[in-house]
């Protein structure tokens, strides 16, 4: 078990270095800085996609009290108390960093944009190695993943070099759905995983679709808030898992017992449809 798991950490490790050879730097455009909505109310610039980061804040500080709190989540791992309170520390620290970040969109201020949603990545990251592959492995990496997102951050301030952040912000994109799709789960309501990844990937859209949206919209609303209010929904998602779910019995993966379930379907149709031919009389010839 330890030779396997030091081979797929030298493997990810010797394709890294690869990518960060054979692929050229990527540096931080200026354009991301121009947004869509500019204006400004009650003397706030940006005010729009500044003061919608505020359900970060609302949600991230409920998730840190439910954490806690008579233990409403259940929560029974320590590593998974760890895990779930980096997660919403990062959440409630989102709305800070991108407020302070949208008045006065510039470089500088991006790191402490970014900072906090990285902290959130790495820890979801964590805490599926934690249900879904090892308990032990899971709560030693928390750490060494926090600190890999935050040096991916730091190289691209002094390097101007966004390859190890854009990694750390793809992977567990790609990586996160197909573990709840894939692996065991150790917990019920798994599909909840899936409606969170959803709704980032509807943010991201709106994301990139920032100035196309304001026009469709009649100059009413911006992509980029709407990325801020749907990202918000994602953490919701994950507290009504961990409010709902209980210790899975039966630990099957979601691919696998959605292949059972088409295949109990179709063998209950095939039932109803030979039923219905036998009920039919034979003609007389």
């Amino acid at each position: 078990m330890k030779y396997r798991t030091v081979l797929v950490w030298a493997v990810a490790i010797l394709c890294f270095v690869v990518l960060m050879i054979v692929t050229p730097a990527i540096p931080q455009s200026e354009e991301y800085h121009d947004f869509a909505d500019k204006r400004e109310f009650f003397g706030i610039p940006n005010t729009l996609n500044v003061i919608s980061n505020f359900p970060f804040l609302v949600i991230g500080l409920m998730g840190l009290v439910l954490c806690y709190y008579g233990n409403y989540f259940k929560l029974s791992l320590q590593g998974e108390i760890w895990g779930w309170t980096c997660f919403f520390i990062g959440v409630a620290a989102v709305s800070f960093g991108s407020a302070y970040y949208h008045l006065e969109p510039n470089d500088a201020r991006l790191v402490w944009d970014r900072l906090p949603m990285t902290v959130a990545f790495t820890s979801l990251i964590a805490i599926f190695i934690i249900e879904r592959i090892d308990e032990r492995k899971g709560t030693m990496s928390i750490i060494p993943l926090l600190l890999v997102g935050i040096i991916s951050i730091l190289y691209w301030r002094f390097f101007d070099d966004l390859r190890p952040y854009g990694l750390v912000q793809f992977v567990p994109c790609i990586a996160l759905p197909l573990m709840a799709l894939l692996l065991p789960p150790m917990y019920t309501h798994s599909t909840y995983w899936l409606w969170a990844a959803a709704f980032y990937l509807l943010a991201k859209i709106e994301e990139a679709e920032d100035k196309p949206i304001y026009k469709l919209t009649h100059h009413i609303v911006s992509g980029h808030t709407l990325k801020h209010l749907f990202a918000a929904v994602v953490p919701v998602f994950l507290m009504l898992m961990l409010a709902k779910r209980t210790t899975e019995t039966n630990r099957i993966s979601l691919f696998r017992s959605w292949k059972i379930s088409r295949v109990i379907i179709k063998a209950n149709e095939i039932k109803v449809e030979s039923r219905g031919y036998s009920s039919v009389p034979d003609e007389e010839s």
